[in-house]
């Protein structure tokens, strides 16, 4: 009787801590202190906003996967014993010489759009806003097409963007030759433009740039209405020079904890983030270092937590935590990964990005795209465990879903959210830090993350260790790929 009665004391003791294991291995494995250390190096001035390609970009991915090695991370499959998946890019850098002249109007400081060496000189063919309607009656075959950026309605260099490639590719259908906008933009937002557009472009290795030549220029509108009242075409030079290709090594950061479950642990959730930022740019107050603590350090330690926590405690599927490079380039990283998988993606069934603008909420965590899957139980249960709310995308006009890394796995069919920080608009005090100067890791909220990193760990646990597999919510506009891929 003594015997079974021990074996009944230690089979509800078994039970008991099996009951509270997830939220007790959360806390067992994740410190404020260990978070905050991690933080402060990868956005520290040493690593120079860890651009991609760059030297501390290779130094951040190693830093990475020496975290990984120290947890017990095993190396995945397909990269030798090695956590480091190489991802080659090719490197377009920016011209060494840019002019545009017509009429009285001259200018040096444009804004490439697309990298292609250009020398033209010529008829110039004014066409509004550069919209279908615009091209009525308009001969522009073989010429340079000039069009004021955006639309009739919007000007702003957001609703600017939006337009660029409908309108590129207008152009290149009517034959022209080529395509400068011009913006009306005070300086400070001129700056903002030339340190995303003038800086050298990287796309995956055999992706080719468009055979076609497209600016942007600053000229006020006043000179606008003045030099196009009477004609609309101008003769004019737009020339763009020394625009040159190079191949550029950098690296995935990749690793792999194989799960508990003898059929579960066929079926795998990846954890991914990426670690680049936009390196150095444009001084502010005497700082150039873009030190990216929010975007995206924080989403690399979110999955440094997971890799630690799921590796002491294995769930029962298994994990692939995958650190990108180039994501501010492009999503390259991301791309370059499901074009050369480690491991079947069919055997993916999902993928837990995580990556972040800023904050201006701490009792909340947003995930974008949160209702899209059959996972959103798990991640609000998650928060709530930790004292945070779980929202969904509060600024769908952003379209920040398709903006980050976890877009292309879920082009691939694989449900894929984005775990962020807490907001609920793209206000100030977002923009204010969002790839500016001041994202440093000194004015982030330690007592805070300390809740974030615990509710992604402990929803990450949730997922992998759920008996049904995650799925997208049926309708979804990346359901049909998903019953593609995993032969639903």
């Amino acid at each position: 009787m003594k015997y079974i009665s021990l074996l009944l004391v230690l089979f509800l003791s078994a039970l008991s801590s099996y009951a509270q294991s997830d939220i007790e291995t959360v806390k067992e494995t994740i410190t404020q202190s260990e978070i905050e250390g991690h933080i402060y190096f990868l956005a520290s001035d040493e690593l120079k906003g860890r651009a991609t390609g760059s030297a501390e970009n290779k130094i951040a991915a190693q830093y990475l996967a020496t975290m990984f090695r120290g947890y017990g991370v095993a190396t995945a499959p397909k990269l030798n014993n090695s956590y480091m998946q190489p991802v080659v890019l090719t490197k377009i850098s920016t011209p060494t010489n840019t002019t545009f002249a017509i009429g009285t109007v001259s200018s040096s400081n444009l804004l490439p759009v697309t990298k292609k060496n250009i020398a033209y000189t010529g008829e110039m063919v004014f066409v509004n806003h550069g919209l279908e309607t615009d091209y009525d009656k308009k001969d522009v075959n073989g010429k340079i097409i000039i069009a004021i950026a955006g639309s009739p309605d919007k000007t702003d260099p957001r609703s600017a963007f939006a337009l660029l490639k409908k309108k590129r590719t207008l152009a290149k259908s009517k034959g022209a030759k080529g395509l400068i906008e011009i913006m009306d933009a005070d300086q400070n937002v001129w700056d903002n433009l030339s340190h995303y557009l003038n800086t050298d472009k990287l796309t995956i290795d055999g992706d080719e740039e468009e055979p076609f030549a497209h600016s942007w220029v600053r000229i006020a509108t006043d000179t606008i209405n003045t030099l196009f009242k009477d004609t609309k075409n101008l003769e004019g030079t737009f020339t763009i020079e020394g625009i040159t290709k190079s191949t550029v090594q950098s690296q995935n950061v990749v690793g792999i904890v194989e799960g508990t479950d003898p059929r579960l642990k066929n079926e795998y959730i990846i954890y991914s983030a990426h670690y680049d930022h936009v390196g150095i740019g444009k001084a502010v107050d005497n700082d150039s270092i873009y030190n990216g603590a929010r975007d995206n350090a924080v989403g690399s330690v979110t999955v440094l937590a997971a890799a630690k926590n799921i590796a002491k405690f294995p769930t029962k599927r298994s994990a692939l935590f995958i650190l990108f490079t180039g994501e501010e380039k492009g999503l390259l990283g991301s791309q370059w990964y499901v074009e050369h998988p480690v491991l079947p993606l069919k055997q993916m069934v999902y993928c837990f990005n995580s990556d972040n603008g800023g904050y201006n909420d701490t009792t909340l965590a947003t995930i974008i795209g949160l209702e899209r899957t059959t996972a959103a139980q798990d991640i609000k249960d998650a928060a709530t465990a930790f004292g945070l709310k779980a929202i969904d995308d509060p600024a769908p006009e952003q379209g920040l879903f398709d903006r980050s890394d976890n877009v292309h796995f879920a082009a691939k069919g694989i449900p894929a959210p984005t775990f962020s920080m807490g907001f609920t608009a793209f206000d100030e005090e977002i923009t204010k830090y969002y790839h500016q100067v001041t994202d440093n890791p000194d004015t982030l909220d330690y007592e805070y993350l300390f809740k974030f990193f615990q509710s992604y760990v402990l929803a990450s646990r949730k997922i992998a260790n759920n008996p049904t597999t995650p799925f997208w919510v049926e309708g979804d506009k990346y359901f049909s790929a998903g019953t593609t891929l995993y032969n639903k």
